[in-house]
């Protein structure tokens, strides 16, 4: 995602605050924040879940839990986000679809 001009810190300070909420929430493997090294105002959310229906359902309940609303985020974006996809295969710290970790 990139924020306006000079607003990196701010949009990373939102999906912080998105990040707590989704502590222990059914589903979610991994909500991590990042920013962009050489450009901060690019932040980065690398999300795992369990299933679709669990990342759709963590959309919902964020507004309801008096988290920020998904509209408070793009309100900071000087573009819409990109969003990519992946089948994860296996690595370190998640199980496999096998369930090998």
């Amino acid at each position: 995602m990139t924020a306006h001009p000079g607003g990196g810190g701010e949009l990373a300070a939102v999906l912080l605050r998105v990040a707590e909420g989704l502590r222990g929430f059914p589903g979610c493997e991994i909500y991590l924040i990042s920013q962009d090294a050489g450009d901060p105002d690019t932040v980065h959310v690398t999300e795992v879940w369990q299933d679709e229906a669990s990342a759709q359902a963590a959309l919902a309940a964020s507004s309801r839990a008096g988290g920020p609303d998904p509209a408070d985020v793009l309100a900071l974006l000087s573009s819409p986000p990109h969003r990519t996809d992946l089948t994860v295969l296996g690595g370190v710290g998640l199980p496999t679809a096998d369930g090998r970790p």
